[in-house]
């Protein structure tokens, strides 16, 4: 028992951490500009859940919502996945062109089929994985911080960024939605993007 409360007090203090992560780059490039416009942009190849070439022209055509995380999440992955679905939901026929995508922070265990599942059940979020060192590279050019945490038992979990980046229709970086943020100010920022295409 004792060691269970030792790994969720681990866990509450990493959603912690990447939550502060996310804050520091939203007011990072928030003050830079020039900046925000080149975050995104790299050589990186990656893949869909059903096995699509995903790179940076993937996002070209229309407005996206972009989150790193990963199959065996506890808590974050799984509350961001639903409360992405919700907002499809109350959006409706206003978000028929925003597109969602779900890339892996931990491709040695998240294959296309394990990704595939994991998002499956949302209607609308496309999984996209690769090699680790594709992963690095998109990870470096969205400014993503990840990183393997050993846990007690010999497993492991992933420590990461917690927003959504928001993508208007050329693929440019819009803002974020940070983590558990209030529903009515995320789709205020979504109806705002969407208003641009």
């Amino acid at each position: 028992m004792r060691q269970i409360t030792l790994v969720r007090t681990v866990l509450w203090g990493l959603v912690v951490a990447a939550g502060l992560t996310a804050t520091g780059l939203y007011a990072y490039t928030a003050t830079r500009p020039a900046q925000a416009q080149t975050l995104g942009n790299g050589d990186y190849q990656l893949v869909t859940a059903d096995g699509q070439p995903f790179t940076r022209a993937s996002f070209d055509g229309s407005p996206s919502m972009l989150f790193f995380g990963f199959a065996h999440c506890p808590e974050v992955c799984p509350t961001t996945l639903a409360e992405m679905t919700s907002w499809y939901e109350t959006l409706g026929d206003e978000a028929k062109d925003l597109k969602a995508y779900f890339v892996t922070v931990d491709p040695e265990r998240d294959t296309e089929a394990v990704i595939k599942d994991y998002v499956a059940w949302t209607g609308h979020v496309t999984g996209v994985t690769g090699t680790p060192e594709e992963i690095a590279k998109a990870a470096k050019a969205w400014a993503i911080y990840y990183q393997k945490v050993p846990l007690e038992d010999g497993d492991y979990t992933m420590d990461h960024t917690a927003s959504i980046f928001l993508l208007d229709k050329d693929g440019n970086f819009e803002g974020t939605i940070a983590y558990r943020e209030d529903t009515a100010t995320a789709l205020g920022k979504l109806r705002k993007l969407l208003a641009q295409s």
